[in-house]
């Protein structure tokens, strides 16, 4: 299979540290500019999985590339540019530690909580008689902790506020900038005959502006369902064809793995491996209207590194 990128160690001129997440290594290059690498590795549950996807993370860092710029004019994010197709380079924020989810329609883990009875999710009250899949009368926010590590925890609006770890200024913003971006993005999936179901947001400050950063509209941070067919298979109690994430989870879920102690990640094969890549290039090109142009690579840290040389570089004249 091709090469797959799980970790990096570069040493860039004027770096000042090195996180690696669960799927991204950030670098912070003299404390105002981060390189953010798109590893091929993949997460689910909280939890790193063993093996890397083949251009994971090309197709993750190549579409939230294609809505950054899309959404620039009306929401000021951090993208300055894209130097390598593993690669974003942007400015600096100082993060919130909240993740903004909302949700048009109830899937997932919202639905499992339902399905066990639950009918409050941070704060949000739910209509009693929803079923899978189904679509709420308007999008819903869900926040949730951004965790260091492990488990991220639901948190609601007015925890958030209490808690101090957003003003409820900032928060307002966050908020408001988080329905616009769902309704931009809901109407450019439905171009492309595709369902924005649920989705996360980031944000961060500079300068007293509350900014958008990391990733957008991705399959790590988004579901997707085919538009067509929708509501036969809503109809019909059907679990729909989509785009997304889930699947994984699904698959893990199957062979007895939620993240849980004790459990154990079943075993990743080259044909799983190879199968999960194909989706991902499939979710990219739909949700772009673009052909995937794999960049194949030799040596996958040396490209990334000339790359982002170069950038910096052209960056400081």
């Amino acid at each position: 299979m091709q090469q797959t990128l799980t970790f990096t160690d570069f040493k860039f001129p004027g770096q000042q540290n090195l996180y690696h997440g669960k799927v991204r290594d950030v670098y912070d290059i003299d404390g105002t500019t981060l390189v953010m690498v798109a590893t091929d590795r993949i997460s689910a549950f909280d939890v790193v999985l063993p093996k890397g996807i083949p251009f994971k993370g090309q197709v993750l860092n190549q579409i939230a590339a294609y809505f950054l710029d899309a959404t620039a004019d009306e929401i000021p994010n951090w993208k300055l540019a894209a130097p390598d197709p593993m690669v974003t380079v942007g400015k600096k924020c100082e993060g919130f530690r909240v993740e903004m989810i909302i949700r048009g329609y109830l899937t997932g883990s919202a639905w499992r909580e339902y399905a066990a009875g639950t009918r409050e999710i941070c704060g949000v009250k739910l209509p009693e008689g929803m079923r899978e899949n189904e679509k709420f009368p308007e999008p819903i926010i869900t926040p949730t902790t951004k965790a260091e590590a492990g488990h991220d925890m639901n948190i609601s609006r007015e925890e958030i506020i209490a808690q101090g770890i957003v003003s409820a200024e900032d928060y307002e913003v966050m908020e408001r900038y988080t329905r616009r971006l769902f309704e931009i993005g809901t109407r450019m999936a439905a171009e492309k005959g595709l369902i924005l179901v649920d989705t996360k947001y980031e944000f961060g400050k500079l300068e007293d502006k509350v900014i958008l950063i990391d990733e957008i509209h991705t399959p790590d941070s988004s579901r997707y369902f085919y538009a067509e067919g929708y509501e036969e298979r809503f109809a019909k109690g059907e679990p729909q064809r989509q785009l997304s994430k889930e699947f994984v989870r699904q698959w893990l879920i199957e062979n007895g793995f939620m993240g849980r102690p004790g459990e154990k990640v079943p075993e990743m094969t080259d044909e799983i491996c190879r199968s999960i890549s194909e989706r991902y290039i499939e979710l990219y090109e739909h949700v772009t209207g673009r052909r995937f142009e794999p960049a194949v690579s030799d040596n996958l840290d040396r490209r990334i590194e000339t790359n982002v040389l170069d950038c910096l570089t052209n960056l400081s004249l």
